[in-house]
């Protein structure tokens, strides 16, 4: 039994418990329950709050976590990234009142900047060669400008709209987050065989993300010209029509370059266009 600790609400958990599902993994839904077992796959999820992750999987209460890849970092905890998952992404940025100057990192020389993570801060202050005051807190650190309690903040950032509500103004990016997969060193060779099947699992759902299924008709003589405009399109599937002289076109694209080619695929013949999606893809 493979046990995964995954965040106990917001939106990694939504993204994580969407993840799991589309992989097959069939969990219970309640929030009530701290350790939940699947009903068809041999893992467990262990619900803990973000922070906690890193350093469970690292001493073993967990095998494996689902985390934000800006709290592995700010624990620092000895646990090796399995793979990144794509989702959840954020950013760590440092930001201040929207009406002040900047000239550059520089500008927090001596100033008292807020955040929840002084670890990532402090390392990229000394990299910059700024010596700045760092003020832990938890919470809402973006209205620590507004009540006087620092002069900028260094937090997490997704939308902006947050920074903009409190009068704020994102001036340096310092990382780039989003999940991550994180294992426990020791891992059994049992273990490591049932995570080796949820990561091919996850592996199927992540390669059709963005794939579409295409299907045309296309005239006989005009397939070679259809086919040489198809983006990334090895070998489609060409079968002949009970219409003589037509062709059916089968072939998987990025959704993004579909929109790109539908008029040139229109000019060269092709009918009858039909876009699917695709949930799991096996390379």
């Amino acid at each position: 039994m493979l046990r995964i600790a995954v965040q106990s609400k917001g939106r990694l958990n939504e993204d994580t418990m969407t993840l799991l599902a589309e992989a097959g993994v069939k969990v219970s839904s309640s929030k009530r329950t701290l350790l939940v077992q699947s009903s068809n796959f041999p893992v467990e999820i262990l619900y803990l709050r973000d922070d906690d992750i890193p350093q469970s999987v690292a001493g073993g209460v967990a095998d494996v976590g689902i985390v934000g890849e800006n709290e592995f970092t700010e624990r620092g905890e000895d646990a090796v990234i399995v793979r990144r998952l794509g989702f959840s992404k954020c950013r760590l940025s440092l930001a201040i009142p929207k009406n002040i100057d900047y000239t550059g990192p520089e500008w927090f020389e001596g100033k008292k900047i807020a955040t929840s993570y002084p670890n990532i801060l402090r390392d990229y202050m000394q990299r910059q060669g700024v010596n700045a005051d760092i003020h832990v807190i938890t919470g809402s650190v973006e209205i620590s400008p507004g009540i006087g309690l620092a002069d900028g903040i260094f937090d997490i950032v997704s939308s902006g709209s947050t920074l903009v509500s409190n009068n704020l103004r994102e001036v340096e990016v310092v990382m780039r987050s989003e999940a991550l997969l994180i294992g426990n060193r020791q891992l059994s060779d049992e273990k490591k065989a049932v995570l080796d099947e949820l990561l091919f699992r996850i592996e199927a759902v992540k390669n059709a993300e963005d794939k579409r299924y295409v299907l045309m008709n296309v005239p006989t003589d005009k397939v070679e010209e259809v086919v040489a405009v198809l983006p990334g399109a090895k070998s489609p599937t060409v079968m002949p029509l009970a219409q003589e002289g037509w062709n059916s076109v089968h072939t998987v694209i990025d959704e993004k370059c579909f929109w790109q080619i539908i008029s040139k695929l229109k000019e060269l013949g092709a009918q009858g266009i039909l876009v699917l999606p695709v949930e799991k893809m096996i390379l």
